[in-house]
């Protein structure tokens, strides 16, 4: 061989040796960014805990950025699968946690805004998890904390299929849970095994008492319903009255639970669920399938179906499908108040301010009473103590909060003390007197309480459209 030859083939070779560097050096870029996005994901998406959980526009720049990683990574990690299986080693459960991730946003979202078409996405993803068998592997992976996050995932998407009413999924999901939950029991004898029986037989429960109350195909025959023949002609002249009356919406909702032994799972209770059903329109099964290779629709993109979301909180009330409403499951009084101040600012001018209370009643005991605001009682709430964990501007009492957490408040008792003016009322419960500055806009209330009958006196005091609904 010749020395051109020789020059020639260790030219070569050093060619290919820098060749594989480059590729060696760009895999690892490759690999870096993926780990970036992983763990900023991760840190948006832990911030979310921390945004008011009331109000309209506080949250949604960071939900925006949060959605907006998300999308990037989900991307990422579809072009790049084969290099991150190689080189990152990434499994199938971590592409489950992300798409449960996804799931998760999408709920929140559904949560914040009541439009659920983000109920049929949470679906979708929740789904996919489930027929790709992401979490299929984790219990060889021998980490009690995955079998967690596989229940966690159960949990909260047996809470979609509720809201969703899709009752032969979610039987389903029951099964596996319980399977899932005797698996990670014997596996790990693990310090919350009462916790997660508590969770499987809270949702149990709440399945069947909701399959008895099912009263959808039940006939009820109503003597006293108005008819035409009932209804007295109106006077003269009122035709012109009636055209200048101002048509209302209800714009803002409240739905509360409070009674302190009722049927729930999770946070919602078979009464607020029940409510819940009766505001919400029929969700519309989502038309897209889905598919691995799809993209995320992010809060903050601007194809029509987002910017109608932005609309939501400029003003644009007109193309909302729910009116917006907030789950609030045994709140004390200051989060009552803070939640309701919020939706009251936030009607517009034709909006009807849409309050549901289901509470144990309190009654003063009082021998006189006189003062209808405060005399005759009204409804307990809870009396907590441990609000210096929780974020003050964001009480985590809605039906979003981590699955499966057993909190069991207090429930205030009635209180003897007096004062130079009388007897003192209890601070933390609900009083007519305390809902008359909500009077100022138009009020749809509902007290489902075995003492409502403390609220049926409440006065009209600003002239404003004023309904109330009282349990018997």
């Amino acid at each position: 061989m010749t020395a051109t030859g020789i020059n020639s083939i260790e030219k070569n070779g050093d060619q290919q040796r820098l060749n594989e560097g480059s590729t060696n050096d760009n895999d690892d870029k490759l690999v870096q960014e993926f780990s970036h996005l992983l763990e900023k994901s991760k840190q948006l998406f832990n911030g979310l805990r921390d945004l008011p959980q009331y109000g309209h526009k506080q949250w949604q720049p960071h939900f925006g950025r949060t959605f907006d990683v998300y999308t990037k990574l989900w991307k990422f990690q579809q072009q790049h699968r084969v290099l991150l299986d190689k080189k990152y080693n990434l499994k199938r459960w971590q592409i489950g946690e992300i798409a449960s991730k996804i799931g998760q946003l999408y709920y929140h979202f559904y949560i914040r805004t009541s439009e659920t078409n983000y109920l049929n996405e949470a679906f979708s993803f929740y789904s996919a998890i489930r027929t790709r068998a992401y979490y299929s592997k984790v219990n060889r992976e021998e980490k009690p904390d995955l079998m967690v996050k596989k229940l966690r995932y159960y949990a909260r998407f047996i809470v979609v299929c509720l809201l969703l009413k899709k009752t032969k999924i979610m039987r389903e999901l029951v099964g596996e849970l319980n399977r899932q939950i005797d698996e990670y029991v014997k596996a790990y004898d693990p310090d919350d095994s009462l916790e997660w029986q508590l969770v499987l037989n809270e949702i149990s429960t709440f399945i069947d008492i909701d399959n008895q109350l099912n009263i959808d195909q039940i006939p009820i025959a109503l003597s006293y319903r108005l008819t035409n023949a009932l209804i007295p002609p109106l006077p003269l002249g009122s035709e012109k009255i009636l055209s200048n009356i101002q048509l209302y919406s209800v714009e803002e909702i409240l739905i509360i639970g409070n009674y302190q032994d009722q049927i729930k799972f999770s946070e919602l209770t078979i009464d607020m669920y029940r409510m819940l059903q009766a505001v919400e329109k029929q969700p519309i099964e989502s038309t897209l399938a889905y598919d691995e290779k799809s993209t995320m629709q992010s809060p903050t993109s601007t194809n029509h179906q987002q910017r109608d979301i932005y609309n939501l909180y400029d003003g644009d009330f007109q193309n909302r499908l729910n009116p917006h409403k907030y789950l609030l499951y045994k709140p004390n009084f200051s989060q009552i108040y803070a939640f309701t101040a919020s939706a009251f600012k936030e009607l517009p001018n034709n909006g009807i301010l849409f309050l549901y209370i289901s509470a144990d009643g309190y009654d003063t005991y009082l021998k006189s009473k006189v003062e209808q605001s405060y005399d005759f009682g009204g409804v307990k709430t809870n009396n907590r103590h441990d609000d210096k964990i929780e974020n003050s501007n964001s009480p985590p009492t809605s039906a979003t909060n981590t699955l499966g957490k057993n909190s069991s408040p207090s429930i205030v008792t009635t209180t003897t003390a007096t004062s130079p003016i009388g007897p003192v009322k209890d601070v933390h419960n609900i009083f007519p007197g305390d809902l008359y500055p909500f009077l100022r806009k138009p009020l749809f209330l509902i007290i489902d309480s075995n003492n409502s009958i403390a609220f049926q006196n409440m006065p009209n005091l600003f002239g404003q459209p004023f309904i109330s609904l009282l349990s018997p």
